[in-house]
């Protein structure tokens, strides 16, 4: 049994290795050559590994990791904000493709339940094909890749009670048993959804809490596992997705301060599982039937995606997208789905297709899925750029290493002020930014900055962080600023970090972290503001000086007792309470700091 196992192991790496680095040197992208690899050593071909549905079935758990990654990355209060684009754009796609492919189906001789039911499988999208397309092309946080993620998200959602009515579809069924078995199916799915919610809403964060007590990186990264694959049973056993459960736990993660940890130990799992369920997927593709029916199958697949590209591109215009992005959505999102496997499975052994039909139908799904990435990069090649009259992105920088003293990663405002001081003071300094526009801009003014990723290990040795001193980290994104000096601090232990937070959570973070030298960016404009309006209010400026000063002492000590229950809510809330009395206290103790302003007199009095 362990034989075997090294043994299929070791065939689906080696097609991987062998064939995946073709197709990604071709600009094929990655994704059509885990496909390929798996149709060559599938029982179509070569026959290596001749069990294809099996691994099917164990390869999503890759989807099941890929949708907690995306959880983890989608914060409650974004997910609040996305809700327009998941039920309104989610619904209206799902309603236009399916009344079209329902129509399609029915013209085609099929009766109007199966021809409703081959429709709505049909209709639904590939989440892991279209995610892993748009996260090669960095294109994820892109309008079209949110719109893309909110569709995704909303099919998956609504395969759910579809695939539990099925059965209830077909005749027999439903003559038999009423509708007693879909309300007892509905509670308990709602059941476990709510239990899920809650339960990790309490449990998930004094779980890692306890994990990352124990300062051991295996048992941490056991305990993502467990939370990963507990949350998918629990979803599966109550007969909704597991993806869906990942996801859940993973949104319920995505605010606490083990995100970045969680995110580091699940990704390697997450990476090899979802290549091998592209593999799997070209495994179970029957080419035997392609070549028995060539002008059947090829028609049928070329209309799925047609009618797929149409009904997206519609969908999208009457949620009133612009012509850019509907074309990039249709290409996106021509394909079938992988939860298309499942519905039409279940709809045959319910009865309501054939199942001659329904291996037609899984052969048509899976040339569309092969068929999307070489679309999308004829279209990213070939229409885009005719479409957008911008230039198109501009490629990082390489600096020319000229021994810094000091690396500075982002020059917008915060950074641009402190640049104009080091090249007053002549002490050789290099800057990193992200931003194509805007190192354009200050180029112009003669600044010598270079775009770049500065969570790039590469481009940091580019830049000379071998030899450099300080890295200041001014980038204001906070999850960037964290991939910085996570990367920083693993691969550069030399540097001294300094860093910019954008606010107090950002502040626990870094501190977290181990960056020791920390600017809250509104904090010491914020103050000096205070101390102006104090003088205005006719306080002497010593005296409001020393006011300020007093609030900026205690605020640091009261960071760093905070810092001691950060993630624990209730006495987070607490600490903050308790700091609030003690500057009040302070204020009256302290003869220097005034603590009545004497009213001004009215106007006309």
């Amino acid at each position: 049994m362990a034989a075997e196992l090294l043994y299929n192991a070791l065939i689906f790496l080696a097609a991987a290795v062998l064939v995946v680095p073709v197709f990604k040197r071709l600009g094929l992208g990655e994704v059509l050559g885990y496909l390929a690899a798996g149709v060559v050593i599938g029982p179509s071909v070569l026959a290596l590994v001749p069990d294809a549905e099996a691994v099917l079935q164990f390869s999503q758990v890759g989807i099941v990791f890929l949708l907690f990654v995306i959880g983890l990355e989608l914060k409650p209060r974004r997910l609040k904000l996305m809700r327009k684009a998941v039920f309104g754009f989610g619904s209206l796609q799902v309603a236009v493709t399916t009344t079209l492919l329902t129509l399609a189906g029915w013209g085609l001789g099929l009766p109007p339940a199966a021809a409703l039911v081959a429709g709505f499988s049909l209709g639904l999208c590939s989440t892991p094909l279209v995610l892993h397309l748009l996260g090669e092309r960095k294109e994820l946080q892109t309008r079209h890749g949110r719109h893309a993620f909110a569709l995704l998200l909303f099919q998956d959602l609504a395969a759910i009670p579809v695939l539990a009515a099925l059965p209830l579809i077909a005749a027999e069924a439903l003559l038999a048993d009423g509708a007693a078995p879909l309300l007892r199916e509905m509670l308990l799915s709602v059941g476990a959804f709510a239990g899920l919610i809650v339960g990790g809403r309490y449990l998930l964060r004094p779980l890692f809490h306890y994990a990352a007590a124990t300062r051991s990186r295996e048992v941490f990264a056991g305990t993502a596992l467990l939370v990963v694959i507990g949350a998918a049973l629990l979803m599966e056993l109550a007969g909704l997705s597991m993806a869906l459960g990942a996801f859940i736990a993973g949104v319920l993660l995505a605010d606490s301060e083990y995100r970045h940890s969680i995110e580091a130990d699940i990704e390697p799992f997450r990476g090899l599982l979802l290549g091998l369920f592209f593999m799997a997927v070209g495994m179970t593709a029957e080419i035997a039937l392609l070549a028995e029916e060539p002008l059947t199958i090829l028609g049928l697949a070329l209309g799925l995606v047609a009618i797929k590209a149409i009904s997206v591109g519609l969908a999208a215009r009457l949620y009133r997208s612009g012509w850019r992005e509907t074309l990039n959505l249709g290409v996106l999102l021509s394909q079938g789905g992988e939860f298309g496997f499942v519905l039409l499975s279940a709809a045959a052994a319910a009865a309501l297709l054939d199942d001659a039909l329904v291996s037609r139908l899984i052969l048509v799904i899976s040339l569309s899925m092969a068929a999307t990435p070489l679309l999308f990069q004829l279209h990213v090649h070939g229409l885009r750029p005719r479409l957008d009259r911008r230039r198109t992105k501009p490629t990082f920088d390489r600096p020319d290493d000229e021994s810094p003293q000091i690396i500075l990663a982002g020059f917008g405002r915060f950074g641009q002020i402190m640049g104009r001081a080091l090249q007053g003071l002549k002490i050789p300094y290099t800057v990193l930014d992200i931003n194509a526009d805007q190192v354009d801009f200050v180029r112009r003014y003669g600044n010598k900055v270079y775009f770049g990723d500065a969570s790039r290990i590469d481009l940091l040795q580019a830049a000379g962080a071998d030899r450099a001193r300080v890295l200041v980290v001014a980038v204001g994104d906070p999850q960037a600023s964290m991939r910085i000096v996570e990367l920083a601090k693993r691969h550069f232990p030399h540097l001294r970090l300094y860093a910019r937070a954008r606010n107090r959570y950002h502040a626990h973070l870094l501190m977290r972290a181990g960056v020791s030298h920390i600017v809250r960016e509104l904090l010491p404009a914020s103050l000096e503001l205070t101390r102006d309006a104090l003088i205005g209010l006719g306080i002497p400026r010593e005296r409001a000086q020393h006011t300020v000063d007093t609030f900026r002492e205690h605020d640091e000590q009261a960071l760093l007792r905070q810092h001691e229950v950060f993630g624990n809510e209730k006495k987070l809330i607490q600490t903050i309470q308790e700091a609030a009395r003690e500057l009040e206290a302070l204020y009256e103790a302290d003869e220097e700091v005034i603590t009545r302003v004497e009213a001004s007199p009215r106007r006309g009095a």
